[in-house]
């Protein structure tokens, strides 16, 4: 779910798009993936865009989508922040 790589910290996410509201819901146990819910819809990027979005302003550091374009299983490559600091800053959300 969180990894260290040479980049950065890659998190892989599960993402639902067409929510109420942009939220981190907990952990997907089947998948090993964070599942997080998007208000934008899958259509042209918008949802890859509002994941990326959502993720810098929370973990205060620059992301980037790296895998799972078009899946609904993503990996986003955090940069400029500790794996410490990440699981520090989503602890709220489990």
């Amino acid at each position: 779910m969180i990894k260290e790589s040479k980049e950065g910290v890659i998190l892989q996410i599960y993402v639902q798009p067409k929510a109420n509201t942009n939220e981190i819901e907990g952990v997907d146990e089947w998948r090993g993936r964070l599942k997080v819910k998007i208000k934008a819809p899958p259509v042209e990027g918008k949802a890859n865009k509002e994941v990326v979005k959502f993720f810098s302003k929370l973990l205060g550091a620059e992301a980037s989508l790296i895998k799972g374009e078009t899946s609904r299983e993503k990996d986003l490559l955090i940069r400029g922040i500790s794996i410490e600091e990440v699981k520090k800053k989503l602890k709220i959300y489990r």
